[in-house]
């Protein structure tokens, strides 16, 4: 059920399809993606999150390399290549932290990755 969710949240968010990805999470689900920026309450953002997406990316490709479930939480090692609209491509990797609760819905999620170097590929 845990590899189900995690799988489902990346399918919808490679596919830039925000109805998809809200059904993977619980409605009072936060996101800290990066760790370190305020969370992104998917509820009341996720039409200009994916309004985002969907103007500066062609291609959105997440891959797990490797995914650890513990009881209800689990980690994930990805790796993340995107082509943008200008004609240019970025890659990223990281590891992010998945809680999910007795339902399959992804209560919390907190994602450590470099997201500075992520977008100065993509403007330089």
């Amino acid at each position: 059920m845990i590899e189900t969710a995690i799988a489902n949240y990346y399918t919808s968010l490679a596919q830039m399809n925000p109805q998809g990805w809200l059904e993977t999470l619980a409605d009072n689900a936060l996101i800290y993606d990066p760790v370190g920026k305020p969370p992104l309450n998917p509820q009341k953002d996720s039409q200009k999150f994916f309004t985002i997406l969907k103007t500066f990316y062609e291609t959105f490709e997440i891959i797990q390399d490797a995914i650890f479930v513990v009881e209800q939480e689990a980690a994930v090692k990805w790796k993340m290549k995107v082509m943008a609209k200008n004609g240019r491509k970025a890659t990223a990797e990281g590891i992010t932290l998945f809680e999910i609760n007795d339902h399959g819905k992804i209560t919390q999620i907190k994602a450590y990755w470099d997201e500075a170097k992520f977008k100065s590929q993509l403007s330089n």
